[in-house]
């Protein structure tokens, strides 16, 4: 059996949204990660801020987290999900390997 890894996600959405609708998009996406399996998952709405640069020609952005246990294999499907919504300017997944101790 394939163990579980840990995984940060942070998605930057259109600002097209309003507070209600964007936390319903947020438990589409929760609710399809539990259907790949996912476990412990946490959603965090970081608001609305400012891009660096123009993304998909827009300068603002909601940005969301997820924080999520998944098996590997599961990843790729869930990606290529995110990159099918027009919402979604821009999206990273990040494995979060236990952390390392300072040997100074």
């Amino acid at each position: 059996m394939t163990p579980t890894i840990k995984y940060e996600m942070m998605i930057l959405l259109t600002e097209d949204f309003n507070e209600s609708e964007l936390k319903t998009w947020a438990f589409n996406y929760a609710k399809s990660l539990r259907k790949l399996s996912a476990s412990k998952i946490s959603v965090i709405s970081r608001g609305k801020r400012n891009l660096a640069y123009w993304i998909k020609n827009r300068k603002r952005s909601n940005y969301i987290q997820i924080n999520f246990l998944s098996m590997p294999k599961y990843i790729d499907n869930f990606a290529n999900n995110l990159k099918l919504d027009s919402h979604v300017l821009r999206f990273l997944i990040l494995n979060k390997k236990s952390e390392m101790k300072n040997l100074t």
